[in-house]
Protein backbone atom coordinates (compact mmCIF):
# COMPACT_ATOMS: atom_id res chain seq x y z
CA UNK A 1 0.00 0.00 0.00
CA UNK A 2 1.01 3.55 -0.71
CA UNK A 3 2.47 5.85 2.28
CA UNK A 4 0.01 8.61 2.30
CA UNK A 5 1.39 12.06 2.11
CA UNK A 6 1.37 14.40 5.42
CA UNK A 7 -0.96 17.46 4.69
CA UNK A 8 0.87 20.32 6.74
CA UNK A 9 0.06 24.24 6.48
CA UNK A 10 2.23 26.94 7.29
CA UNK A 11 -0.04 29.83 8.35
CA UNK A 12 1.94 33.21 8.22
CA UNK A 13 -0.33 36.69 9.44
CA UNK A 14 0.70 39.17 7.38
CA UNK A 15 2.15 42.05 9.10
CA UNK A 16 1.20 41.42 12.10
CA UNK A 17 1.77 44.20 14.23
CA UNK A 18 1.45 46.85 11.81
CA UNK A 19 -1.69 45.16 10.64
CA UNK A 20 -2.84 44.86 14.64
CA UNK A 21 -2.43 48.91 14.30
CA UNK A 22 -4.63 49.35 11.24
CA UNK A 23 -7.55 47.09 12.88
CA UNK A 24 -7.56 49.54 15.67
CA UNK A 25 -7.28 53.26 13.74
CA UNK A 26 -8.17 52.30 10.01
CA UNK A 27 -6.93 55.66 9.03
CA UNK A 28 -3.88 53.89 9.13
CA UNK A 29 -4.54 51.78 5.90
CA UNK A 30 -2.63 51.83 2.72
CA UNK A 31 0.12 54.20 4.74
CA UNK A 32 4.10 53.17 5.05
CA UNK A 33 3.80 52.32 8.89
CA UNK A 34 6.62 51.82 10.87
CA UNK A 35 6.38 49.66 14.90
CA UNK A 36 9.43 50.76 17.25
CA UNK A 37 11.11 53.34 18.79
CA UNK A 38 9.94 56.74 18.44
CA UNK A 39 12.36 58.09 16.24
CA UNK A 40 12.81 61.58 17.20
CA UNK A 41 13.16 63.15 14.01
CA UNK A 42 15.90 60.72 12.72
CA UNK A 43 18.21 61.02 16.08
CA UNK A 44 16.11 58.25 17.96
CA UNK A 45 17.87 54.97 19.71
CA UNK A 46 16.39 51.61 18.94
CA UNK A 47 14.90 49.53 16.36
CA UNK A 48 12.37 48.44 14.12
CA UNK A 49 10.30 46.00 15.28
CA UNK A 50 7.74 45.27 12.85
CA UNK A 51 6.42 47.50 9.36
CA UNK A 52 3.52 47.44 6.66
CA UNK A 53 4.35 46.28 3.54
CA UNK A 54 3.84 50.11 2.26
CA UNK A 55 6.76 50.70 4.48
CA UNK A 56 9.25 47.72 3.01
CA UNK A 57 8.67 49.45 -0.10
CA UNK A 58 10.69 52.13 0.71
CA UNK A 59 13.25 49.93 1.91
CA UNK A 60 12.47 49.74 5.60
CA UNK A 61 13.12 46.48 7.38
CA UNK A 62 12.46 44.46 11.11
CA UNK A 63 15.78 45.51 13.03
CA UNK A 64 17.10 48.18 11.61
CA UNK A 65 17.79 51.51 13.75
CA UNK A 66 15.26 53.39 13.57
CA UNK A 67 17.38 56.76 12.50
CA UNK A 68 18.14 55.16 9.93
CA UNK A 69 14.45 54.02 9.01
CA UNK A 70 13.40 57.66 9.30
CA UNK A 71 16.15 58.75 6.50
CA UNK A 72 14.69 56.44 4.13
CA UNK A 73 10.51 57.11 5.28
CA UNK A 74 10.65 60.28 7.05
CA UNK A 75 6.71 60.64 5.81
CA UNK A 76 5.84 57.49 7.62
CA UNK A 77 3.46 56.76 10.41
CA UNK A 78 5.91 55.50 13.59
CA UNK A 79 3.51 53.95 16.31
CA UNK A 80 5.40 52.60 19.81
CA UNK A 81 4.85 48.94 20.06
CA UNK A 82 1.50 47.88 21.96
CA UNK A 83 2.43 44.53 22.89
CA UNK A 84 -0.29 43.55 25.24
CA UNK A 85 -2.45 44.48 22.23
CA UNK A 86 -0.14 42.09 20.21
CA UNK A 87 -0.26 39.34 22.48
CA UNK A 88 -3.90 39.17 23.03
CA UNK A 89 -4.70 39.07 19.14
CA UNK A 90 -2.09 36.76 18.91
CA UNK A 91 -4.16 33.61 21.74
CA UNK A 92 -7.33 34.62 19.63
CA UNK A 93 -6.35 33.79 16.30
CA UNK A 94 -3.99 30.95 17.32
CA UNK A 95 -7.34 29.22 18.93
CA UNK A 96 -9.14 29.81 15.42
CA UNK A 97 -6.10 28.45 13.89
CA UNK A 98 -6.04 25.31 16.78
CA UNK A 99 -9.97 24.16 15.76
CA UNK A 100 -9.13 23.44 12.14
CA UNK A 101 -6.20 20.50 13.03
CA UNK A 102 -5.74 17.44 15.11
CA UNK A 103 -2.01 18.56 15.15
CA UNK A 104 -0.79 21.79 16.21
CA UNK A 105 2.43 23.84 16.69
CA UNK A 106 2.75 27.66 17.29
CA UNK A 107 5.97 28.85 16.52
CA UNK A 108 6.20 32.88 16.83
CA UNK A 109 3.05 35.06 18.36
CA UNK A 110 2.06 35.25 13.93
CA UNK A 111 2.67 31.86 12.52
CA UNK A 112 1.95 28.50 12.90
CA UNK A 113 2.18 24.72 12.07
CA UNK A 114 -1.07 22.87 11.33
CA UNK A 115 -1.66 18.93 10.55
CA UNK A 116 -4.43 18.54 8.60
CA UNK A 117 -3.77 14.92 7.20
CA UNK A 118 -6.68 13.58 9.34
CA UNK A 119 -9.02 15.79 8.24
CA UNK A 120 -8.57 16.19 4.75
CA UNK A 121 -8.33 13.43 2.16
CA UNK A 122 -6.49 15.41 -0.70
CA UNK A 123 -3.99 18.34 -0.96
CA UNK A 124 -7.69 19.69 -3.00
CA UNK A 125 -9.41 19.54 0.25
CA UNK A 126 -6.70 21.02 1.91
CA UNK A 127 -6.46 24.25 -0.72
CA UNK A 128 -10.48 24.82 0.15
CA UNK A 129 -9.91 24.19 3.82
CA UNK A 130 -7.00 27.06 3.78
CA UNK A 131 -9.52 29.57 1.58
CA UNK A 132 -12.05 29.12 4.45
CA UNK A 133 -9.79 29.67 7.64
CA UNK A 134 -8.59 32.85 5.59
CA UNK A 135 -12.06 34.21 4.94
CA UNK A 136 -12.65 33.32 8.76
CA UNK A 137 -9.93 35.01 10.56
CA UNK A 138 -10.70 38.18 8.24
CA UNK A 139 -13.92 38.06 9.58
CA UNK A 140 -13.24 37.52 13.39
CA UNK A 141 -9.95 39.94 13.93
CA UNK A 142 -9.84 41.73 10.20
CA UNK A 143 -6.25 40.13 9.50
CA UNK A 144 -4.82 38.05 6.60
CA UNK A 145 -2.33 35.17 6.59
CA UNK A 146 -0.47 33.58 4.05
CA UNK A 147 -0.90 29.82 3.95
CA UNK A 148 1.44 27.22 2.62
CA UNK A 149 0.16 23.78 1.87
CA UNK A 150 2.81 21.13 1.39
CA UNK A 151 4.18 17.30 2.53
CA UNK A 152 6.30 18.53 5.33
CA UNK A 153 6.82 21.88 7.37
CA UNK A 154 10.02 23.15 5.74
CA UNK A 155 8.05 23.21 2.33
CA UNK A 156 4.98 24.74 3.93
CA UNK A 157 7.32 27.35 5.25
CA UNK A 158 8.71 28.22 1.86
CA UNK A 159 5.49 28.28 0.19
CA UNK A 160 3.47 30.50 2.77
CA UNK A 161 5.93 33.16 1.87
CA UNK A 162 6.27 32.58 -1.67
CA UNK A 163 2.94 34.93 -2.65
CA UNK A 164 3.01 37.33 -0.10
CA UNK A 165 1.00 38.95 1.58
CA UNK A 166 -2.60 37.05 1.53
CA UNK A 167 -1.48 34.18 -0.70
CA UNK A 168 -2.29 30.43 -0.72
CA UNK A 169 0.47 28.27 -2.19
CA UNK A 170 -0.24 24.66 -2.56
CA UNK A 171 2.90 22.17 -3.29
CA UNK A 172 1.46 18.98 -4.51
CA UNK A 173 3.85 15.90 -3.74
CA UNK A 174 4.69 15.48 -7.34
CA UNK A 175 5.84 19.30 -7.38
CA UNK A 176 8.50 19.44 -4.13
CA UNK A 177 11.29 18.79 -6.57
CA UNK A 178 10.43 21.28 -9.43
CA UNK A 179 9.62 23.79 -6.71
CA UNK A 180 12.26 23.54 -4.84
CA UNK A 181 14.94 23.41 -7.56
CA UNK A 182 14.73 26.95 -8.84
CA UNK A 183 14.90 28.80 -5.12
CA UNK A 184 17.74 30.14 -4.01
CA UNK A 185 18.94 28.69 -0.55
CA UNK A 186 18.51 31.58 1.34
CA UNK A 187 14.97 30.53 0.85
CA UNK A 188 15.39 27.91 3.15
CA UNK A 189 13.90 28.63 6.97
CA UNK A 190 17.15 29.25 8.67
CA UNK A 191 20.02 29.66 6.42
CA UNK A 192 20.97 32.66 7.35
CA UNK A 193 23.35 35.12 5.73
CA UNK A 194 26.57 34.18 6.44
CA UNK A 195 25.38 30.04 5.53
CA UNK A 196 24.24 31.81 2.13
CA UNK A 197 27.38 33.43 1.54
CA UNK A 198 29.30 30.19 2.50
CA UNK A 199 27.42 28.28 0.22
CA UNK A 200 28.10 30.69 -2.67
CA UNK A 201 31.08 30.55 -2.35
CA UNK A 202 30.68 27.35 -3.52
CA UNK A 203 28.98 27.64 -6.30
CA UNK A 204 25.68 26.42 -5.04
CA UNK A 205 22.81 29.58 -4.89
CA UNK A 206 19.67 27.25 -5.55
CA UNK A 207 18.20 24.65 -3.60
CA UNK A 208 18.36 22.47 -6.20
CA UNK A 209 22.39 22.90 -6.92
CA UNK A 210 22.60 22.15 -2.85
CA UNK A 211 20.68 18.80 -3.52
CA UNK A 212 23.68 17.50 -5.40
CA UNK A 213 26.01 17.71 -2.53
CA UNK A 214 26.45 14.73 -0.37
CA UNK A 215 24.77 14.59 3.38
CA UNK A 216 28.35 13.43 4.57
CA UNK A 217 29.93 16.78 2.73
CA UNK A 218 26.98 19.30 4.75
CA UNK A 219 27.71 17.65 8.41
CA UNK A 220 31.46 18.26 7.73
CA UNK A 221 30.67 21.80 6.74
CA UNK A 222 27.81 22.22 9.68
CA UNK A 223 27.51 19.77 12.31
CA UNK A 224 24.10 18.08 12.96
CA UNK A 225 22.51 20.96 10.93
CA UNK A 226 23.64 19.32 7.63
CA UNK A 227 21.50 16.49 8.19
CA UNK A 228 18.53 18.84 8.73
CA UNK A 229 19.98 21.20 5.71
CA UNK A 230 20.28 18.16 3.29
CA UNK A 231 16.32 16.58 4.44
CA UNK A 232 14.99 20.03 3.69
CA UNK A 233 16.92 20.53 0.37
CA UNK A 234 16.19 17.05 -0.84
CA UNK A 235 12.27 17.65 0.42
CA UNK A 236 12.01 14.44 2.87
CA UNK A 237 12.12 16.65 5.91
CA UNK A 238 9.80 14.87 8.48
CA UNK A 239 9.88 17.13 11.40
CA UNK A 240 6.19 16.51 13.49
CA UNK A 241 3.94 18.94 13.70
CA UNK A 242 3.70 19.43 18.09
CA UNK A 243 2.61 21.60 20.34
CA UNK A 244 5.38 22.91 22.75
CA UNK A 245 5.10 24.29 25.88
CA UNK A 246 6.38 27.94 26.15
CA UNK A 247 9.09 28.37 28.18
CA UNK A 248 8.84 30.23 31.09
CA UNK A 249 12.73 31.57 31.06
CA UNK A 250 16.09 31.24 29.97
CA UNK A 251 19.28 31.05 32.09
CA UNK A 252 22.64 30.33 31.73
CA UNK A 253 25.58 30.04 34.63
CA UNK A 254 29.34 29.69 35.01
CA UNK A 255 31.35 28.60 37.98
CA UNK A 256 34.71 30.13 38.25
CA UNK A 257 37.71 27.88 39.10
CA UNK A 258 38.85 30.13 41.10
CA UNK A 259 36.56 32.69 43.29
CA UNK A 260 37.42 35.75 41.68
CA UNK A 261 38.04 39.16 43.59
CA UNK A 262 38.60 41.20 40.53
CA UNK A 263 35.21 42.61 39.52
CA UNK A 264 36.63 43.51 36.25
CA UNK A 265 37.20 39.66 35.55
CA UNK A 266 33.05 38.81 36.88
CA UNK A 267 31.62 41.90 33.99
CA UNK A 268 33.74 39.70 31.18
CA UNK A 269 31.45 36.76 32.41
CA UNK A 270 28.62 38.20 32.23
CA UNK A 271 29.18 39.85 29.02
CA UNK A 272 29.92 36.14 27.56
CA UNK A 273 26.60 34.49 29.40
CA UNK A 274 24.24 37.75 28.13
CA UNK A 275 25.95 37.17 24.21
CA UNK A 276 24.96 33.37 25.24
CA UNK A 277 21.27 34.10 26.57
CA UNK A 278 20.56 36.29 23.45
CA UNK A 279 21.39 33.42 21.18
CA UNK A 280 19.39 31.28 22.90
CA UNK A 281 16.43 33.73 23.31
CA UNK A 282 16.06 33.84 19.25
CA UNK A 283 17.37 30.39 18.42
CA UNK A 284 13.73 29.51 20.16
CA UNK A 285 11.95 32.78 18.48
CA UNK A 286 11.20 34.62 21.75
CA UNK A 287 10.98 37.70 23.51
CA UNK A 288 11.81 39.08 27.03
CA UNK A 289 10.77 41.68 29.41
CA UNK A 290 12.73 40.12 32.32
CA UNK A 291 15.77 40.59 33.37
CA UNK A 292 17.50 38.89 36.04
CA UNK A 293 21.59 38.16 37.35
CA UNK A 294 22.69 35.74 40.31
CA UNK A 295 25.74 36.04 42.31
CA UNK A 296 27.24 33.59 44.16
CA UNK A 297 29.95 35.02 46.70
CA UNK A 298 32.92 33.24 48.62
CA UNK A 299 31.18 31.22 51.95
CA UNK A 300 28.21 30.57 49.23
CA UNK A 301 25.85 33.67 50.01
CA UNK A 302 24.18 33.45 47.03
CA UNK A 303 21.47 36.79 45.66
CA UNK A 304 19.18 37.27 42.85
CA UNK A 305 18.20 40.65 41.32
CA UNK A 306 15.98 41.31 38.37
CA UNK A 307 14.59 44.22 36.27
CA UNK A 308 11.22 44.36 34.42
CA UNK A 309 11.25 46.46 30.39
CA UNK A 310 7.73 47.78 30.09
CA UNK A 311 7.47 46.14 27.16
CA UNK A 312 8.53 42.73 25.39
CA UNK A 313 11.57 42.48 23.29
CA UNK A 314 14.71 40.74 22.07
CA UNK A 315 17.52 43.58 22.48
CA UNK A 316 20.67 42.42 23.40
CA UNK A 317 22.01 46.04 24.12
CA UNK A 318 19.04 46.17 27.11
CA UNK A 319 20.26 42.93 28.69
CA UNK A 320 23.65 44.40 28.61
CA UNK A 321 22.56 47.61 30.05
CA UNK A 322 20.28 45.72 32.65
CA UNK A 323 22.87 43.06 33.91
CA UNK A 324 25.21 46.16 34.61
CA UNK A 325 23.23 47.78 35.99
CA UNK A 326 21.76 44.94 38.41
CA UNK A 327 25.72 43.39 39.14
CA UNK A 328 26.57 47.34 39.97
CA UNK A 329 25.43 46.28 44.06
CA UNK A 330 27.97 43.99 44.15
CA UNK A 331 31.36 45.46 41.93
CA UNK A 332 32.14 47.55 45.36
CA UNK A 333 31.55 44.88 47.06
CA UNK A 334 35.51 42.79 49.08
CA UNK A 335 33.98 39.19 48.85
CA UNK A 336 35.18 37.22 46.19
CA UNK A 337 32.67 35.97 43.68
CA UNK A 338 32.19 32.10 42.96
CA UNK A 339 29.42 31.91 40.30
CA UNK A 340 27.57 34.06 38.03
CA UNK A 341 24.30 33.88 36.33
CA UNK A 342 22.28 35.70 33.45
CA UNK A 343 18.20 34.83 33.31
CA UNK A 344 15.84 36.33 31.31
CA UNK A 345 12.06 35.75 32.19
CA UNK A 346 8.66 37.04 30.71
CA UNK A 347 8.87 34.89 27.55
CA UNK A 348 6.85 35.15 24.81
CA UNK A 349 6.95 33.98 21.07
CA UNK A 350 8.44 36.85 18.93
CA UNK A 351 6.93 37.81 15.82
CA UNK A 352 8.44 35.75 12.52
CA UNK A 353 11.20 33.65 12.79
CA UNK A 354 14.45 33.59 13.38
CA UNK A 355 17.90 31.78 11.69
CA UNK A 356 18.98 28.42 12.86
CA UNK A 357 21.83 28.72 10.86
CA UNK A 358 23.98 31.87 11.04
Amino acid sequence: MEKKHRIVMHCDINAFYPSCEVRRDPSLEGKPLVVGADPKGGHGRGVVTSCSYEARKLGVRSGMPISQAYKLAPQAVYVTPDFELYGQTSERVMELLKSYATKFEQTSIDEAFLDVTDNCSSFEEARHLAEKMKEDLRKAEGLTMSIGIAPNKSIAKIASDYQKPDGLTVVFPDQVDGFLSALPVEKISGVGKKTTEFLNAKGITTIGELRKISAKNLTDWFGRGGVWLWAIANGIEETPVEGRPLRKSISVEQTFEKDLRDKSLVIQALDALTVEVHERLLEERLVFRTVGVKVRLEGFQTFTREKTHTGYVDDKNMIDEYVKLLFREFENDRRKVRLVGVRLSGLRPAEGQQSRLS
